[in-house]
């Protein structure tokens, strides 16, 4: 039933032509993807990150320095982040894990990691340093550029397609298993056998590759990117919000979390016209959620299979 209810909602927007929608739909198709990202890592291998912008900031960057740098094609900068984001993050991971770092030391580690990576951006001359690199505006497939709302809608819903295929193989293979038993004994998977430092760190390379997808798909969509657009730390607290409420270590988790959170967030934008009152409501709600369902809304649908 989730999935019918999933494949309305995604379909709907190419056949209303409100541009209201679609934007809604895009930036809903996008918080999903990024959400699954994170979801990889932290909800299937419980492995908690505070600084998932570090990896969406490397791919949006990659793909903007290639094109203003070297004039290269953007859709080079697609394998190139995907490398570039999954290389930092095996990197990040077995420095962390080989050290013996997890839970809240591992969150704050990430945190760290994504700070240097700003202040870099902000400080070197191939970045723009803080003025940030504006990618000139040529519409057209060759150029990964996109008038048409619904033709970026389509690419975000191609990368929300391929992180939820990552994550359903997950659940079933072999790797999954394995990453499934490290997150609930570290010591139980050790002695089994299983090297739990490398399937932490590939789970971490696998998800940050991933989210380098999304800064690509960011800088080609607003064609200006800075060092607080791509590193901040609101980035990553929506990947995480977005993984959480839905139901972190589920597939349909992150894509009910962001349903839910935009449709509240930006519905109250514009229903509502007090200031202020649009974010009280979200942070109500949010709360709301958080308590009557601390598994996530995925966790409706078990509660009702074992009724």
């Amino acid at each position: 039933m989730i999935r019918i209810i999933i494949a309305i909602v995604a379909l709907l927007p190419f056949a209303v032509g409100s541009p209201f929608l679609v934007n809604l739909a895009m930036l809903t198709a996008v918080s999903a993807f990024l959400g699954q990202c994170w979801n990889i890592s932290g909800g299937f291998g419980g492995l908690t990150s505070f600084g998932h912008a570090a990896f969406f900031g490397i791919g949006a960057y990659v793909v903007a320095i290639l094109q203003i740098r070297f004039g290269l094609s953007p859709w080079l900068g697609l394998p190139a982040a995907f490398l570039l984001g999954g290389g930092v993050g095996l990197a990040i991971g077995f420095a962390s894990f080989r050290a013996g770092l997890r839970g809240s030391y591992f969150a704050l580690v990430t945190l760290a990691f994504a700070e240097v990576f700003r202040v870099l951006a902000n400080s070197l001359d191939i970045t723009g340093a803080g003025l940030g690199m504006q990618i000139r505006r040529q519409p057209g497939l060759i150029t990964f550029q996109f008038v048409d709302g619904r033709l970026i809608y389509a690419a975000a819903l191609a990368l929300l397609a391929l992180a939820t295929l990552c994550a359903w193989h997950l659940r079933r293979s072999r790797f999954g298993a394995q990453l499934a038993a490290v997150r609930e004994s570290e010591d139980a998977a050790a002695a089994l056998g299983i090297g739990v430092v490398r399937t932490k760190s590939l789970a971490l390379g696998l998800s940050g590759g991933l989210t380098a997808l999304g800064g690509v798909l960011y800088a080609q969509t607003y064609l200006y990117i800075d060092p607080s657009i791509a590193f901040g730390s609101a980035r990553s607290v929506e990947m995480l919000l977005v993984a959480m409420i839905g139901g972190a270590g589920t597939i349909w988790g992150p894509l009910l979390g962001a349903l839910v959170l935009h449709v509240i967030a930006d519905g109250a934008r514009v229903f509502i016209d007090t200031p202020g009152a649009a974010p009280m409501l979200y942070g109500v709600l949010l709360l709301v959620v958080i308590w009557l369902l601390p598994g996530g809304i995925a966790s409706l649908k078990l509660r009702r299979a074992h009724a």
